[in-house]
């Protein structure tokens, strides 16, 4: 019993310190946006500074440069959107041919996209900035919007989460009932396999919405340009001292990703088929 309850309270200390490590940073974010420059160097940076500036720092980053940080935001909206849609049906769809066809060089495929997760995405900008300028999509959306539609991480969840929970009962009858494979597709295999697809779009929309290389090295037009581009372009500026706008466009640009979470976070039911198939 004794043993029980300590380890009981070593998990528990385990979380909490796991707690704080992940809530410590966002707390500092929070706190430095509602300082100005000067008090960002000049006070605790775990609490707040002796004038609270959040509404003027708002205002500033979404009033400097003409209001540029709301294009970046549009920007980056339209690019983590898109571009998580796209690669959310792609890998929907790949996963599912992978878990319930059988065809010659299925597992050959299926072993490729395992080892392609394995490639770091910055190992493959170079490659696809030499492609793109073949391709004229140098400073385009595209250059930004084609490799977020490739999720190799998004195919393996979408394989396995088929393979278990897509029956095979419901495609034979679907198909006794005279339905194309399309039609099965989109009306039967995608709405059983919803809480993975919310989870691939989840993770496609985060990593589309962090993107930083690719669009540095493919975006010229500052009107181009997601929101972290435009960040690491205020905070490289030698010329001028843009702490507090730089700190404050980080926790705006946050604020879209916690939304995300909190209200897709409902999708999440492992029994979404619970009782499909009478067994």
């Amino acid at each position: 019993m004794m043993r029980r309850t300590l380890g009981t309270w070593g998990m528990k200390a385990v979380l909490l310190i796991a707690a704080v490590y992940f809530v410590v940073p966002i707390w500092w974010l929070i706190v430095s946006a509602t300082k100005s420059s000067s008090d960002l160097f000049g006070s605790p940076p775990l609490w707040f500074g002796g004038s609270f500036d959040l509404f003027e720092n708002l205002t500033s980053v979404f009033t400097h440069q003409g209001g540029l940080f709301s294009r970046w935001l549009l920007n980056t909206f339209f690019y983590a959107g898109v571009g998580a849609a796209g690669a959310t049906l792609i890998s929907a769809a790949a996963g599912y041919v992978l878990a319930k066809f059988i065809f010659r060089g299925r597992q050959l495929i299926f072993n490729s996209v395992l080892a392609s997760i394995l490639l770091p995405s910055s190992l493959l900008v170079m490659p696809l900035y030499l492609l793109f300028t073949q391709l004229g999509f140098i400073n385009t959306i595209w250059a930004v919007l084609v490799p977020a539609f490739a999720s190799p991480f998004g195919v393996f969840l979408a394989r396995i989460y088929a393979a278990d929970s897509v029956a095979d009962e419901l495609l034979d009858a679907a198909r006794v009932d005279g339905a194309g494979e399309i039609r099965i597709f989109f009306t039967i295999a995608l709405r059983v396999m919803g809480p993975a697809l919310v989870t691939i779009y989840l993770f496609s929309f985060v990593g589309i919405w962090n993107n930083f290389f690719l669009p540095m090295v493919t975006l010229t037009s500052s009107e181009l340009w997601p929101v972290t581009l435009g960040l690491f372009f205020w905070n490289s500026q030698p010329s001028q001292i843009n702490y507090d706008l730089v700190v404050t466009g980080a926790l705006v640009s946050t604020i879209p990703l916690i939304i995300a979470f909190i209200g897709l976070q409902r999708f999440w039911r492992a029994d979404l088929t619970a009782g499909a198939v009478k067994m």
